[in-house]
């Protein structure tokens, strides 16, 4: 009886590793562009190339830095490797209306959606922002991490790098 109890267990932990090391795909959820526009995440593309999603938010500090920082190399990252970055924003409808002025005062030229009624960020599992995620080509999930601290950006395109080999 041990012994079959033994095997139930190794068989469950065999089975909870399988899947944990099956990549998650980007799911599709329906979201905004900038000007109210319905867009569809499934019609994200880069060539079969890396993507950054970016989740932040408007009144997000560490959001407005991480893109700040993210902005000061990102032409030299899309030279390099080809990456592109969709930032989704998480403000909901007391602050909405402050994402197209503050993107537009930092210059920023990524890709802005608005996730407003948090479908997409439910269906990826963001709680905290920001959290910021790497896909490979094919639109899976390869990297993430929450919270942004100076340098962090050198993380990020060090993971990039190494899916491009």
């Amino acid at each position: 009886m041990k012994i079959l109890s033994s095997l139930g267990i190794l068989f469950f932990a065999l089975s909870l590793s399988v899947s944990a090391q099956q990549a998650k795909t980007l799911p599709t959820a329906n979201i905004k562009t900038l000007d109210g526009k319905t867009v569809s995440t499934a019609t994200f593309e880069n060539d079969g190339k890396p993507i950054i999603l970016s989740f932040w938010a408007s009144w997000c500090r560490p959001c407005i830095k991480e893109l700040s920082a993210i902005a000061d190399l990102y032409d030299d990252w899309q030279d390099e490797t080809g990456v592109k970055l969709i930032a989704i924003s998480i403000d909901d409808a007391r602050t909405v209306n402050n994402v197209r002025p503050l993107v537009n005062a930092r210059g920023w030229e990524y890709d802005f959606y608005l996730d407003s009624n948090s479908d997409l960020r439910r269906a990826m599992g963001v709680t905290n922002v920001p959290h910021t995620f790497i896909l490979n080509g094919n639109k899976e999930v390869v990297f993430q991490y929450t919270n942004y601290t100076e340098g962090s950006e050198l993380e990020l395109i060090k993971e990039i790098k190494s899916l491009i080999k």
